[in-house]
């Protein structure tokens, strides 16, 4: 006798795909990133998003980026089929998102034309402002939260070998100048502190239940590591309830030989995937 499965009230997938998802670890090596968004120094991979918004919601939901940079999770979310918003303090990559978003909703609408109506109603909107105002930008009730913050200070180490390659390149190296970006921040705590409070601001928005995906990792500085991704589940599980955790692997990137013959310093290739709820 075949068993009844019980209703599937999180997303649209089928229960194979819904194991498939549930493991622990995976690997994601992204495809080469196109020119407009080559101009920010850090961002996660559209391909990689869609899979998590594809889980976490169901189609015609809604979903938001509150730190959005060049619009990775609004271009997965419409090609998911989810309405989505984003906010961006650069207004430089706010331009570029809102671009790039247009550029990908007109491709979809040729490339699928059996889904054209239902791309074209699906609102992806980019707001240049900052995050930690989010509840004056008058949003609807968000169902899921997808987003990766910054890595404290660390885009602006003028010693790393990217970012030297970057310069040379005539290409971004730090997010922007402004006071209210995060990015410019030295000290750690003060960092974090307000770090969790955007992301505490989000908790009006949000549906019972719904999700927040972070992506982050932690940080070496002055030769120590700075737990940013456990201080993230420690102090935002104060008010959402941290569920679980995946790790992002990537397997593509070259060596570096840091310490080498006198001390050890990780290639360091994964971030942590922190899953919390509104609960």
């Amino acid at each position: 006798m075949k068993r009844n499965m019980p209703k599937n009230k999180l997303n649209d997938l089928t229960n194979k795909e819904w194991l498939k998802f549930q493991k622990s670890w995976f690997i994601h090596n992204p495809p080469p990133r196109k020119k407009g968004v080559l101009m920010h120094p850090a961002k996660f991979p559209e391909t990689m998003a869609q899979e998590f918004i594809e889980f976490f919601t169901k189609r015609g939901e809604t979903v938001l980026d509150p730190m959005a940079g060049t619009g990775s999770t609004l271009v997965a979310a419409l090609r998911a089929g989810r309405n989505s918003y984003g906010i961006e303090l650069n207004p430089k990559y706010a331009k570029i998102a809102g671009q790039i978003i247009a550029e990908e909703r007109k491709a979809l609408c040729t490339a699928t034309a059996h889904r054209k109506s239902e791309i074209e109603n699906l609102t992806s909107e980019i707001i240049n402002g900052d995050a930690a105002q989010i509840t004056n930008y008058q949003l609807p009730t968000i169902d899921y939260v997808l987003t990766s913050p910054p890595y404290w200070d660390m885009l602006r180490a003028r010693g790393a070998e990217t970012q030297k390659k970057r310069r040379a390149a005539n290409l971004d190296v730090h997010y922007s100048d402004d006071p209210n970006d995060l990015g410019n921040i030295t000290d750690y705590e003060e960092f974090l502190a307000r770090l969790i409070e955007i992301y505490k601001g989000l908790k009006p928005l949000l549906r019972p239940k719904a999700y927040l995906t972070i992506i982050v990792k932690n940080v070496k500085k002055g030769g120590k590591m700075y737990p940013l991704a456990w201080d993230i589940g420690r102090e935002l599980g104060k008010w959402y309830t941290l569920k679980d955790e995946k790790i992002w692997l990537q397997d593509n990137q070259p060596l570096a030989p840091f310490g080498l013959g006198s001390a050890w310093v990780s290639n360091t290739f994964h971030h942590y995937c922190l899953q919390f709820r509104n609960e």
